[in-house]
């Protein structure tokens, strides 16, 4: 039954991988956020970081699956200045209050999440039922996968209905040697 959405936001490649891998692994739905001006260049990060340190929400587009037809959505994202990408928290702010569950998967160039569950629960006005964090240089060589396969696993036995989400914490590849 695909009863889950994985919905991605990519700047450089790395949450695309990380999304595709986890929808074809579990048979899920997949649909993306897409800016309506595009980051290009040094403007685009300079775009990056003062969307992030200002908290502004950039106009997106969503393409895909109608996200209200599904029990859970994933979001996957990058992070940017410890934040989720500024896309991503403008998507969930216009579109995302009538989920019932969703996780957070965040990809970034020193593996943490660091106020990604945070921002995202004060914006859906819950927690998410797991979250899960990945290295860029782990997606990059592959190592990434097991876990993200373990998470995926976790998520697709999460039943229903559930009257309160259920918390998987979150899972994090063991730092390379």
């Amino acid at each position: 039954m695909n009863d889950t959405l994985v919905i991605f936001y990519c700047l450089g490649g790395t949450s695309r991988e990380v999304a595709h891998a986890l929808a074809d692994e579990q048979g899920w739905a997949l649909g993306q956020v897409v800016e309506a001006k595009p980051r290009g260049g040094w403007p685009g990060l300079l775009r990056c970081a003062l969307d992030t340190l200002r908290q502004r929400l950039p106009p997106v587009r969503y393409e895909g699956p109608e996200p209200a037809g599904f029990q859970r959505v994933v979001l996957v994202a990058p992070i940017w200045l410890g934040s989720v990408a500024a896309p991503m928290r403008s998507f969930a702010a216009s579109a995302g209050r009538s989920w019932r569950q969703y996780a957070v998967v965040t990809t970034s160039a020193t593996g943490e999440s660091s106020r990604a569950e945070a921002e995202l629960a004060a914006i859906l006005g819950h927690e998410p039922i797991g979250c899960a964090a990945f290295h860029t240089r782990h997606v990059t060589d592959g190592s990434y996968a097991p876990v993200l396969q373990e998470f995926g696993g976790l998520l697709a036995g999460i039943g229903y209905p559930v009257a309160r989400p259920q918390a998987l914490g979150a899972i994090k590849p063991a730092p390379a040697g």
